[in-house]
């Protein structure tokens, strides 16, 4: 089990992420866009610097949603393989069964 913390400051990073979304995606489309003036693409480089970096999607770490374990992660059942294995084991993954050769 990962500890309490991490996985708290990871939840407050997701929810800083997803109340800065809009907003950075509009300073980045100013900052790619080719037809703005060079001070206008400078100015939302100046104010996206400005915006608290845990409100980047980047910085967003994928954790097991049974035990918050960072790594081994499969995203598409949001969780570890240890975790995946011990419910895969228990019987509550349908579909899953152990593999022996």
């Amino acid at each position: 089990m990962a500890k309490k913390s991490a996985v708290e400051k990871n939840n407050r990073r997701r929810k800083l992420v997803d109340h800065y979304a809009q907003k950075r995606a509009e300073l980045n489309a100013i900052v790619h866009d080719k037809s703005a003036s060079p001070e206008e693409r400078f100015n939302a480089t100046m104010k996206l610097a400005e915006l608290p970096r845990n409100s980047s999607k980047t910085r967003v770490r994928n954790r097991c949603n049974v035990t918050g374990r960072p790594r081994a992660y499969y995203r598409k059942l949001g969780m570890s393989r240890i975790a995946l294995r011990e419910l895969g084991l228990a019987g509550d993954v349908p579909g899953l069964v152990k593999s022996s050769w």
